[in-house]
């Protein structure tokens, strides 16, 4: 008797095994490090001419639409996730049925391309990592076509094809240009314009170059204003009769003629803000942003910001106004209706989230939310993600007040959040460390 027992037993332990290797083979298999979950295939078509930091012209306003007006409880549906990349802290971008993103192996920075399940495709190893503290890539590849271009974090530059991962040219520009560093190194996302790649290694040589894009040959370089690179990455403007990049170092906001590489006009924004501080180490991270022919600029650790008007088809600059408040650290910021968002810095670990009316830079509101971070925005709303806890929150552009729509917390990966939220064909892309995940936002 009991040995019959025992044989049904075992029977039904033996069925009840199978049945469970039943669904979980039937579901698909669980998420882990190596193992993206895959309920389904993100929409990775488009036409874009050029994916980039900061989409879109790099001012943060996503072009997309059809988008949820307001988020579960939970969060947004996740479409599927990636917790095993190289670790870095860049942002993605998009082309030839890929994403893109860069992340490192603590040798060299790698470009990584994904297919529409969040799978590695392939990973090419491209430059020399950042060797001080905080060493994560940063850069966020900028693709055009079947060619991706990359910086790594000691100012190596690459072109890479998309498509296979080969590498089609690399120069080690920071190195050749005499470019200097400041304490973290390069983070700037490299620039297309024709046949045009835009690098800034700073430095007694130069502060910008220009090589061309398919051979990574020099086109031209600009004068010096004898001070390091910042951590930023320029804006293009596309004049009747020229085209005008405008970036930032620890002491100036210049603009340059494309053309040839001359410096028009340079401001001294420390001194514009009434700073003591006129050195070079000034920690300065934010995209310029440019609106109706002005220029706003801004920086953390009570930098403050600057509004900067252009004449004469952008060849003159002077002050509009300055102001205290808002300090982004390394968030970005957005305008949208006439108002500038973005959170400004208390400390490294903590900072509110701000509103300033842009043809004034009068502060509409100051208000806590989580943590300083990151912002974009698209269809009307902003998307904010919180740089300490991970929390992505929907919230209402209302200079009168910070209106939080919905929000969710982001518990995979590991480091602060640094990373900017991207969209993409309705899908809502946020990085963490080593972790990417993909949310369906449309409606």
């Amino acid at each position: 008797m009991k040995r019959i027992i025992v044989i049904i037993a075992s029977l039904i332990i033996i069925v009840a095994i199978g049945y469970a290797v039943f669904y979980i083979f039937s579901q698909g298999a669980p998420a882990s490090p190596a193992n993206p979950v895959r309920v389904k295939p993100v929409d990775l078509s488009g036409s874009e001419n050029i994916s980039e930091w900061r989409e879109e012209n790099r001012t943060g306003n996503s072009a997309e639409t059809g988008l949820l007006k307001s988020w579960p409880d939970a969060g947004p549906e996740l479409i599927w996730s990636n917790l095993d990349l190289p670790k870095g802290n860049s942002s993605v971008s998009f082309g030839n049925n890929t994403i893109y993103l860069t992340g490192n192996d603590n040798v060299n920075d790698i470009l990584v391309a994904l297919d529409e399940y969040g799978k590695i495709k392939w990973k090419t190893p491209y430059g020399r990592i950042w060797k001080g503290s905080h060493p994560e890539s940063r850069c966020t590849p900028t693709v055009e076509g079947d060619m991706v271009y990359v910086s790594s974090g000691f100012g190596d530059l690459a072109c890479i094809n998309g498509i296979s991962g080969q590498i089609i040219w690399s120069v080690k520009a920071s190195e050749i240009y005499k470019g200097t560093y400041g304490s973290w190194g390069i983070a700037e996302s490299l620039l297309i314009d024709g046949d045009k790649l835009y690098f800034t290694p700073g430095g007694p040589e130069t502060t910008t170059i220009a090589l061309d894009k398919n051979t990574g040959q020099l086109v031209w370089k600009t004068e010096s204003l004898d001070v390091p690179a910042s951590y930023s990455s320029p804006v293009l403007v596309d004049y009747s009769d020229y085209k005008l990049l405008i970036n930032v170092t620890p002491r100036y906001v210049f603009g340059v003629d494309v053309s040839d590489g001359k410096i028009l006009w340079k401001i001294d924004h420390l001194e514009a803000l009434g700073s003591k501080e006129k050195g070079n180490d000034q920690i300065l991270c934010v995209t310029p942003l440019f609106f109706n022919n002005e220029v706003y600029f801004t920086g953390g650790y009570n930098h403050g910001s600057v509004l900067l008007s252009l004449t004469e088809n952008g060849r003159k600059a002077s002050v509009k106004w300055t102001e205290k408040n808002l300090d982004v650290h390394h968030g970005g910021v957005v305008l949208v209706d006439g108002y500038i968002y973005g959170a400004n810095w208390i400390n490294n670990n903590t900072g509110n989230w701000c509103c300033l009316e842009a043809s004034t830079g009068k502060k509409m509101y100051e208000e806590t939310w989580k943590c300083k971070g990151s912002i974009i925005s698209a269809e009307g709303l902003l998307y904010i993600y919180d740089e300490r806890t991970g929390h992505a929150g929907l919230v209402r552009p209302d200079p009168e007040k910070f209106d939080l729509i919905s929000s969710f917390r982001v518990r995979e990966g590991s480091g602060p959040y640094w990373a900017h939220p991207v969209i993409h064909n309705g899908v809502l892309y946020l990085r963490h460390g080593e972790a990417l995940m993909a949310y369906n936002i449309k409606v």
